[in-house]
């Protein structure tokens, strides 16, 4: 049994569902442990499913959780996070019990109790990371990256800054449950992403080649491996009037911010609706968890659906608006459709630049400074021939990586080379 720890929103967990399905093709039982609103999503791909106990919806719309959303600069993603340290007090020991029996744990930056529960069992700890967080002297963390100076040295630092961030939310928490549980703290306790270098504690991370190159100066033991891409099982069907709403005319524009965008409800949607307007397209608008609200019936050329898995709504649009996300970043250039990002906090400034300096989107715009002129434009910049040509290409490149095949190929030899020992 392979366990696999994941953390979040259904964008934060997908990737980590995708890889559970590729190390089941390759014949190994998974178990994903992910906040119970996953349990029929993870259970309809055949994985075995420990829930975390709590709604990751209602946590979206917390206080903390909204102040974490608006955190547009390092320092008040570092304050955020510190805020966020209570409300993981309570999922240790969920992540904990799901470990049990394993023979190897690969876990998400948010559970990072994995690393010290491989520890205890004696067993593979993997780090999968959704982003690069190993350090580099070649660009700087997602938390800086169109922030600094282009500087080794600077580059490097950002690195071990975001590692301490992200660190920083789990911490306490961990050290809480270990000390009630097992009245001592976890042995050589400390960051275990600063650890994951080596044969019997790798790095994966879910990353294509193409939009940031494994940089020379990485260890051995951590691995770029393309992203991971969970598509929909073959039951799934598009409702009739989402397909009726396609073959009335252009391929529309979609829009949608994923959880995120329910706290800034009220503003974004005239804007959008308002936006698409100037910009002469129609739109299918994602209201997600009530983010975008359909303040108006589906009319004036618009369409707006709840959700649809970007893995076949993209392929059916010219362009897509979003917040940056690093999932929807990633679906986006695999579909081969430019982007349009509207960041809010954290690393989708990062995204958002990417996106531009490859040449596959238009200049982000950052939520607070949005309104419908200015995404009219961007709209606009994005479907230049040029950078549609450009985002095809990379769509190209990246669907010939197969991500999560190559992450679990390296996940079943680390539990085999152990094994061999």
């Amino acid at each position: 049994m392979i366990t696999i720890l994941a953390s979040g929103s259904r964008g934060d967990t997908q990737p980590y569902i995708a890889l559970g399905v590729a190390l089941k093709n390759a014949g190994q039982q998974v178990r994903i442990t992910a906040f119970e609103n996953f349990e029929s999503l993870v259970k309809g791909y055949g994985l075995d499913f420990y829930p975390i106990q709590g709604d990751i919806e209602n946590v979206a719309k917390s206080i903390s959780t909204r102040n974490a959303h608006n955190a547009d600069s390092p320092l008040k993603v570092l304050l955020s996070f510190r805020e966020l340290q209570k409300m993981v007090f309570g999922v240790q020991q969920d992540l904990f019990d799901s470990c049990q029996g394993a023979e190897a744990v690969v876990y998400h930056p948010g559970a990072a109790i994995g690393y010290f529960a491989a520890q205890k069992l004696g067993i593979p700890a993997i780090f999968a990371s959704p982003f690069p967080m190993t350090p580099t002297r070649e660009f700087p963390s997602v938390l800086f990256y169109g922030r600094t100076p282009d500087l080794a040295a600077v580059n490097l630092l950002t690195h071990k800054v975001l590692s301490r961030i992200m660190w920083s939310a789990s911490e306490k928490p961990i050290l809480a449950f270990w000390k009630s549980k097992f009245g001592q703290k976890p042995d050589r306790f400390g960051n275990p992403f600063n650890k994951q270098d080596t044969a019997i504690n790798p790095t994966i991370i879910s990353n294509s080649e193409f939009v940031f190159p494994r940089p020379a100066d990485w260890p051995p033991h951590v691995y770029n491996t393309g992203y991971w891409f969970l598509d929909e099982p073959d039951r799934w069907t598009p409702p009739g009037d989402l397909l009726e709403f396609l073959e009335r005319g252009e391929a529309p524009v979609y829009v949608g911010f994923g959880s995120v965008g329910s706290h800034a409800a009220e503003r974004l949607t005239p804007i959008i609706i308002e936006g698409l307007r100037l910009a002469g397209k129609r739109g299918i608008i994602a209201t997600g968890w009530g983010g975008l609200r359909d303040q108006v019936s589906n009319s004036g050329g618009n369409f707006f659906i709840q959700s649809a898995p970007h893995s076949w709504l993209f392929q059916h649009v010219q362009a897509v608006v979003h917040h940056g996300g690093a999932g929807t970043t990633a679906a986006g250039m695999r579909a081969g459709v430019p982007s349009i990002v509207i960041p809010f906090s954290n690393d989708q400034f990062a995204w958002g630049k990417k996106v531009f300096d490859l040449g596959v989107g238009s200049l982000p715009i950052p939520a607070k400074r949005l309104n419908a002129r200015k995404l009219a434009d961007a709209i606009l910049a994005a479907n230049q021939p040029r950078v549609r040509d450009r985002a095809a290409r990379l769509g190209q490149q990246i669907n010939t990586e197969n991500g999560a095949e190559t992450a679990a190929r390296i996940i079943i030899n680390t539990i085999q080379g152990i094994a061999a020992q």
